[in-house]
């Protein structure tokens, strides 16, 4: 009776121990994402468009700098190969992390250290680089937290995460937005880049402390097996081109919409940062509800739902021609906040979810890839229409093309996205009735 209370009493300590180190592992992950959303943002987005400016990009210039992380993406393929025998993930995730971010924030010392027609080429080669050790890192640490967090809890955690980060992201571009106001210039873009300097230390840290479960290699090895698999597999090949086909028309315009609101509408840095934050206050919140639903709904039905939302933040731009066009910006990124929010919690679950465990570094490298060409063709021809749209109708410029753009996502979510995720269902369900293995039960 001693021996069995004894092994009884070891067994749940164990168990206990396992449950302790999986919340230590959560915990970790949400701390890790805080400094590098700080650093991101006060880098990036609306602030990014400022220093670009200030630097002299024009519109083409710009666009050319967002296409590039989707253009990066690339880089995930040769990762996939190489995780075969990289299989000290949080090594690799804290490095090509820490690298990725130094170099964001070296950017910030090109008027310092190069002559002013030097400045473009300059920091579009470093900030490639950068993005190339992001992308690289992004499928290794994909795959960690693919193992990290509990299936059961995956939508509810990731809805939480998100809801929280974005909190950052709002007092971030707020913040970061008046500081703009205040000491506008190089004075200004001083002290955002000391900020991002101590958020890269910070980031590094949480990196570091990440948990390192075992790595599963893929069942082909690192043969050639291993990158069609992906190709073969027809529902995940249907999702992915249709999403990249979205994803290429909708960064015609969504990433320039910092660039119209700036320079061609002419709204002072404050004005958009605040516009900017009231779509991440809108993701905040609707990550946590988006997570909810995924635990009552497939991520293939809610998917269905997203596309239509971010069709329409581009369609209602046309309200500028009879209301006040700020009113009209809010009601844009309102609705794109909440189908943003959407679609980056379901895409994850959907690479993650749709992905078997031993192949996902190469599923997720190929999605990445796919998309990614989309997402670099797609603001470099948006940057390049908006610079031939230059001296075209002010209406055409402000809100035009967009609408052009909105209307031609709308077909595709409301006519063609239907029909590829209820193929997809349809698949699922035939599969399991025949008794076919779901990717979902790894």
């Amino acid at each position: 009776m001693g021996t069995l209370l004894r092994g009884f009493k070891q067994s749940l300590a164990i168990r206990r121990q396992g449950m302790s180190e999986n919340r230590r592992s959560l915990r970790i992950s949400l701390i890790e994402g805080i400094p590098a959303n700080i650093l991101g943002n006060l880098l990036g987005g609306p602030l990014q468009t400022v220093y670009l400016t200030y630097l002299g990009f024009t519109a083409f210039h710009i666009g050319l700098v967002l296409a590039i992380p989707p253009f990066a993406l690339l880089i995930q393929i040769i990762i996939a190969f190489a995780m075969q025998s990289w299989q000290n993930r949080r090594f690799y995730v804290t490095l090509f992390g820490v690298v990725h971010r130094t170099l964001w924030v070296a950017t910030g010392l090109i008027p310092l250290a190069f002559a002013n027609d030097a400045w473009i080429p300059v920091y579009i080669a470093v900030w490639f680089v950068s993005m190339i050790s992001g992308q690289a890192g992004g499928v290794i640490w994909t795959s960690l937290m693919a193992d990290v967090v509990p299936t059961a809890i995956r939508g509810k955690y990731f809805g939480i995460r998100n809801t929280i980060h974005w909190a950052v992201v709002c007092l971030t571009l707020f913040a970061g937005g008046q500081l703009m106001e205040w000491l506008p210039g190089p004075k200004g873009f001083t002290v955002l880049f000391a900020i991002s300097a101590a958020c890269v230390f910070w980031n590094g840290w949480a990196l570091s402390r990440y948990p390192n479960p075992p790595f599963q290699p893929s069942e082909s090895g690192r043969s050639m097996r291993m990158f069609v698999r992906p190709f073969a597999d027809r529902r995940f090949l249907s999702a992915t081109l249709f999403i990249s086909t979205f994803i290429l028309l909708q960064n015609v315009v969504i990433p320039l919409f910092s660039y119209i609101m700036l320079e061609i509408m002419d709204m002072s840095t404050s004005k958009v940062t605040l516009i900017i934050m009231l779509q991440n206050i809108v993701m905040m919140v609707s990550y946590y509800y988006w997570g909810v639903l995924n635990s009552r709904y497939s991520t293939n039905t809610l998917l269905l739902w997203t596309f239509p939302l971010i069709a329409a933040s581009c369609a209602v731009w046309a309200g500028m021609a009879i209301l006040p066009a700020i009113l009209i910006l809010i009601v844009v990124h309102a609705l794109l906040g909440f189908g943003f929010a959407g679609y980056n919690l379901l895409v994850f679950n959907f690479l993650i979810g749709d992905s078997p465990k031993s192949e996902r570094p190469m599923y997720v490298a190929v999605f990445s890839a796919l998309t990614g060409i989309a997402g670099f063709i797609g603001p470099i021809a948006g940057g390049w229409l908006f610079d031939k749209v230059s001296n075209g109708p002010q209406w055409v410029q402000s809100y035009g093309v967009t609408t052009f753009a909105g209307m031609a996502l709308l077909v595709l979510s409301l006519a063609v996205a239907p029909f590829v995720f209820r193929t997809r269902q349809l698949q699922a369900q035939y599969g399991a009735n025949k008794g076919v293995p779901s990717h979902k039960s790894n």
